[in-house]
């Protein structure tokens, strides 16, 4: 089987490293005071390091040259990762403001795009082809940047965005290794290892947290694997981490119009994304547990696809039609906004009166 070229000290080397580390950047945080700071969006309480990031990054940066034999993409997806590893714990460390995040997280788009990972081709419905490179610049730049938004929001609970992380991962790496891309599935797992090594420390009661060079590290380095899949695989496509990366894309959608309703600026924070509502229900480390599991049943929707496309389909579906009846029924867009329960209460309504 082709899983058995695969060096399993991938899996526990980086793995090893980042669960030694992560205790000693526990000590250098109360050095350098870099501390989560409490206020009315956190849901944590005492002194708790905001670096875990540099377990993460140290553990996949040593290991990564020993058992990867890098092109200019693998290249470029590691440097544009240690931009944005650095551009977040200089933000840990200092604070930054938000538009110079944004900048480096181009900056390090730009970089992919350099080094020939990109969107090349789009292919839509009815046969519509793009092949145009503006445009294959511009969606690139904007998937990379918003996956990298994307997990950076979700970071808000104990375990919340490594967990994540780790099972898109883990899902990406199986199915490189089915289509025999060995290349992203070394560097996908090198960088699920080295995560699961903090998840350690990082599940509830959480002792560190990743902080952004954490977050942005991880979500640059998902958003540059999936667009790697691009230059071989017929699998690996935008369709898969689109799948693996619903639940933070819609909660950065809903974020987006949520705000934009209220008159908010975009990058004002609030506390109306889905693990705070799920939180104010089921707590802190059920609502962990339920969005590990829809990310985990929206990756086996993956798989059920290749294997018959009506059940992979169907299912997906059904879970996207859950996660929507969720938004309207918590009004985490705003309280107006339920289109498709409007719609049912329509429907009845015309029901029963043509029955009267």
């Amino acid at each position: 089987m082709e899983i058995a070229l695969i060096d399993f000290r991938i899996i526990w080397i980086p793995f090893l490293i980042s669960l030694a580390l992560t205790p000693l950047v526990k000590k250098y945080s109360k050095w350098a005071k870099a501390y989560a700071k409490e206020n009315n969006r956190t849901v944590h309480h005492g002194i708790i390091s905001r670096i875990g990031g540099i377990a993460i990054f140290i553990a996949f940066i040593t290991t990564a040259p020993v058992f990867l034999h890098p092109d200019q993409a693998i290249n470029g997806i590691v440097l544009g990762g240690s931009i944005m590893f650095f551009t977040g714990l200089v933000d840990d460390l200092i604070d930054i403001r938000p538009p110079v995040k944004l900048f480096f997280e181009l900056v390090a788009a730009i970089v992919l795009v350099v080094n020939g990972v990109s969107v090349d081709v789009i292919h839509l419905p009815f046969g519509i082809v793009i092949n145009h490179p503006l445009f294959s610049f511009l969606f690139t730049v904007i998937w990379v940047a918003g996956i990298t938004n994307a997990i950076n929001l979700i970071d808000g609970l104990d375990g919340l965005a490594g967990g994540m992380s780790l099972i898109m991962l883990v899902v990406i790496g199986c199915v490189s290794v089915l289509e025999r891309r060995l290349d992203v599935a070394i560097l996908t797992f090198l960088l699920a290892s080295s995560t699961a090594g903090f998840l350690v420390f990082n599940a509830h009661p959480a002792s560190i947290f990743m902080g952004d060079c954490g977050s942005l590290f991880l979500g640059f380095m998902i958003s540059a694997i999936s667009l790697l899949g691009f230059k071989g695989s017929t699998i690996i496509t935008l369709a898969l981490p689109m799948l693996l990366l619903c639940i933070p894309i819609i909660d950065t959608l809903s974020a987006i119009l949520r705000r934009t309703i209220k008159g908010m600026k975009f990058m004002q924070a609030d506390k109306s994304h889905i693990h705070h509502l799920l939180m104010a229900q089921f707590g802190h480390q059920n609502t962990v547990i339920i969005m590990c599991g829809m990310t985990t049943l929206f990756g086996l929707c993956a798989y059920a696809y290749l294997i018959n496309t009506t059940i992979g389909f169907t299912v997906m579906m059904l879970l996207l039609l859950v996660m929507e009846l969720f938004i309207e029924k918590s009004a985490m867009i705003s309280e107006h906004f339920h289109p498709l329960i409007g719609l049912y209460h329509r429907i009845v309504h015309r029901i029963k009166s043509i029955r009267q």
